[in-house]
């Protein structure tokens, strides 16, 4: 039974980084909890947010997502200076993080946000443990998508 709490639930997604697919190898992936503001979560369930300029980096022996925009509504609150581009806290096991700091440290490595999302009425970030991808890779992934794209059009042309 499919609940709309899940993640792949489309109703349920809030943001997605498609570029971090292109631009990143995607090792280990890790579910983490975001630290937000109400006006935040305000505007999250109106689907005012954006990954795709954001990264995740490690300071202290925390995890902070930096670039991500959530964008405040007009009928924010007038007391609050809203700031779209603040940096977020994110919240993982003390272990998680230290296993992460050892894999961010190797040559190549970086976190990156893949996609923010409710689970349980919170909002929780899915973050990527990814390598750097050269350009040649991104040719070829680039002629993949467009062979599997004339191949699914010769199926529904040849259906028909």
């Amino acid at each position: 039974m499919v609940t709309s709490k899940n993640k792949n639930n489309p109703s349920s997604r809030i943001a997605e980084n498609k570029r971090a697919f292109f631009n990143y190898f995607l090792e280990e992936r890790h579910e983490a909890g975001i630290v937000l503001y109400g006006w935040e979560v305000k505007a999250l369930r109106s689907g005012k947010a954006q990954l795709t300029d954001g990264y995740v980096v490690i300071r202290e022996g925390e995890l902070f997502l930096i670039g991500g925009q959530i964008n405040p509504l007009k009928s924010a609150s007038t007391h609050v200076q809203p700031e779209p581009d603040r940096t977020k806290k994110l919240l993982l096991h003390r272990e998680e993080i230290r296993r992460l700091i050892g894999k961010v440290e190797q040559k190549g490595y970086t976190l990156v946000p893949l996609s923010l999302y409710w689970k349980n009425g919170l909002v929780k970030c899915e973050i990527a443990l990814a390598k750097g991808k050269a350009e040649y890779d991104k040719r070829s992934t680039i002629k993949e998508r467009e062979g599997k794209r004339e191949v699914e059009r010769a199926m529904k042309n040849r259906s028909r």
